[in-house]
């Protein structure tokens, strides 16, 4: 008669277990598809911000049905302090001894949120005299859609955005702190055009030499914008850039140079925040490789000194740090892209226009891309590719839970 009385007991209790765990399993399972469905709604946020034309719904109910189908979505909503998706919905449970109690089902609930937020993020851009026109143009207004995309009018974001325009130095403007401001060389010394050590060689020159050499080729470069919370302030920095003026050659080390100082804690710079708390990013982009008129190809120059000598090498009595075999110039690319890394800074390169395997392979090194991939790296070969690069960058930008 025990056992009788007994038996049954334990048989529910095992059933309550069975029916709770159930609803633990279940809800446990809708939350990890909700998040992922949130993250696929979050990578067609660069196509459709609004969430309006159906990309995000779809991508978001794509994911749901694949990984867990028979829940049901609920709400697919823009986020509002953030340009997000927010996530809605729901599971039923069936039940086993519940039942028994008039309880046949049990609803799990799930929400959650995927986008920007949180993030810093600098523009290193070439402004070389080849990117005159149409690149310049189209690059501006490409880094302003992004710019649109992860601080929404109106929205209060936590996201930060910089710019770093370069060609042979930095203009670094007045937000350096410490009273640093102008054109600075590699060793971070005050550039003042072409080292006086060296102006001699200049006047020996015959003239029709030393009219086409520009002592300044610091007031043409658009100065660098530390990061900043106002929008106003990212766009009117990215729309002043022209690549026009007097040029001082490429020197790509020194715009990731200045990228990383814009994007870490320490001085200079002391916009940035916590790489614990902030995705910190570095988008370059260049036309070209290093140039200082010593590299070969249709911009070496054949007299000396000349424009390039205004540059942040020779501009600190270096002459011979170049490019050729390797050189001193892609070397030190290289050392910067790793520095900026070793801070927990993710690097995303284009190349823009034709480039051959050295430039490719240089800027694919520089790049943060995961083991096995090029996921980091961009191929833009006309102007009309710009846009679209940027769009694959904001995919990843986005990529991001944010509950």
């Amino acid at each position: 008669m025990v056992m009788a009385l007994v038996i049954p007991a334990v048989m529910a209790m095992v059933g309550l277990a069975l029916d709770l765990g159930n609803i633990y399993t279940a809800h446990t399972r809708l939350q990890a598809a909700v998040d992922s469905a949130a993250l696929a709604g979050s990578l067609e946020l660069p196509y459709d911000p609004k969430l309006d034309k159906g990309l995000v719904q779809a991508a978001v109910a794509g994911m749901l049905e694949k990984n867990y189908p028979g829940a049901e979505l609920d709400a697919v909503t823009p986020g509002t302090e953030i340009r997000s998706v927010n996530i809605e919905a729901h599971a039923d449970v069936d039940l086993l001894i519940m039942g028994f109690l008039g309880l046949s089902s049990q609803r799990v609930d799930a929400t959650a949120s995927a986008g920007f937020n949180k993030l810093e993020v600098v523009f290193v851009i070439d402004n070389s005299g080849s990117m005159k026109g149409t690149p310049i143009t189209m690059v501006k207004q490409a880094a302003i859609e992004l710019v649109d995309l992860i601080i929404p009018d109106g929205a209060q974001t936590d996201t930060k955005i910089g710019l770093v325009p370069f060609r042979g130095k930095v203009n670094i403007g007045e937000d350096a702190g410490d009273g640093l401001s102008g054109c600075r060389n590699a060793d971070g010394s005050i550039n003042n055009g072409i080292h006086e050590d060296f102006m001699h060689l200049y006047w020996e020159l015959p003239y029709q030499y030393r009219r086409y050499i520009s002592l300044d080729t610091c007031s043409s470069i658009p100065e660098a914008q530390a990061l900043t919370t106002d929008k106003s302030l990212v766009t009117q920095a990215i729309n002043s850039q022209t690549a026009t003026g007097a040029a001082s050659g490429t020197i790509i080390p020194e715009g990731i140079k200045w990228g990383r100082h814009m994007l870490t804690e320490e001085a200079p710079y002391s916009q940035g925040g916590s790489k614990d708390d902030f995705r910190k990013i570095m988008i370059l982009l260049t036309d070209g490789d290093n140039e200082d008129g010593q590299c070969g190809g249709p911009y070496r120059a054949y007299y000396e000194p000349n424009s390039y000598w205004t540059n942040a090498y020779y501009g600190m009595k270096i002459t011979d740090a170049h490019c050729e075999d390797g050189g001193v110039l892609n070397e030190h690319m290289l050392q910067e892209a790793q520095a900026a890394k070793d801070e927990g800074i993710e690097i995303f390169t284009i190349r823009f226009g034709s480039s051959d395997n050295t430039d490719k392979s240089l800027m694919k090194q520089v790049a943060s891309s995961k083991p096995g991939t090029d996921d980091h790296y961009f191929d833009a070969p006309s102007v009309y590719d710009i846009d679209d690069v940027f769009k694959k960058i904001g995919r990843q930008l986005g990529w991001r839970l944010l509950n």
